[in-house]
């Protein structure tokens, strides 16, 4: 059965396309993505994104609680780019930080995030955690167990879980089902393990899944077996 609730992992990636860190191109395409799969599934949608598209790799020198930090601020970056382009797409949406940005976004509060949900509003969470040496992966696990989604999506440039990367190893192999005990037995790279343990203590399936082929977020929403499940 399809999930009602989920939490929509997307890399900052999902905004770039290469050459700019924000293009307007695949910011559209991210938006029609969601629009789409909403529109026709009816569910229930929360977003984390990554900030890999602004900050990753920028600066070696500076110390990790100070870049963490710069990366949260990315993240608002990333989400207020994403929330005004779902606006102007005609979709309601509300953004909550971990931390204060006072006149970028609300401070994250469970309830209201949860009040927001409930009315059909598609939420967006920037700041990370709200602390160093925690991804946006966890950010992801930890917010999903907190609005207790029934999935975890993990939008990715790949269609699955592979014995090894499919990109350098043409003999890799993909899983189409994995328990977590599978998963961490193979040590196979699916999420940071904090993320990876939270969802598994809080028995949130994970589905990694192609985001790139049009349509694959409409049919992951609709309960089709696209990319790799992970569940208990």
């Amino acid at each position: 059965m399809a999930a009602k609730r989920v939490l929509l992992k997307l890399s900052g990636e999902s905004l770039s396309d290469g050459s700019s860190s924000i293009s307007a191109d695949s910011l559209l395409r991210t938006v029609n993505e969601i629009k789409s799969a909403v529109t026709c599934s009816k569910v229930q949608l929360a977003i984390v994104i990554g900030a890999g598209n602004i900050w990753r790799g920028a600066c070696k020198f500076i110390e990790r609680v100070t870049a963490d930090k710069m990366g949260m601020l990315v993240t608002v970056m990333n989400s207020l780019a994403l929330s005004d382009a779902l606006a102007k797409a005609g979709m309601k949406s509300n953004l909550f930080s971990a931390n204060g940005v006072s006149g970028f976004a609300e401070n994250f509060n469970r309830e209201k995030v949860i009040r927001c949900i409930e009315q059909g509003n598609t939420v967006i969470f920037a700041g990370g955690t709200g602390n160093p040496f925690f991804t946006t992966d966890t950010t992801a696990a930890l917010r999903a167990a907190e609005i207790k989604a029934d999935m975890l999506l993990k939008a990715t440039q790949v269609d699955g879980v592979y014995s090894a990367d499919p990109k350098k190893n043409k003999d890799a192999v993909k899983f189409n089902s994995l328990t977590f005990e599978e998963a961490l037995d193979k040590h196979l790279k699916i999420m940071d393990y904090e993320a990876f343990s939270l969802c598994m203590q809080t028995n949130i399936s994970i589905t990694v899944f192609d985001f790139y082929k049009d349509g694959n977020l409409k049919k992951v929403l609709n309960g089709e077996k696209i990319g790799t499940t992970v569940e208990a």
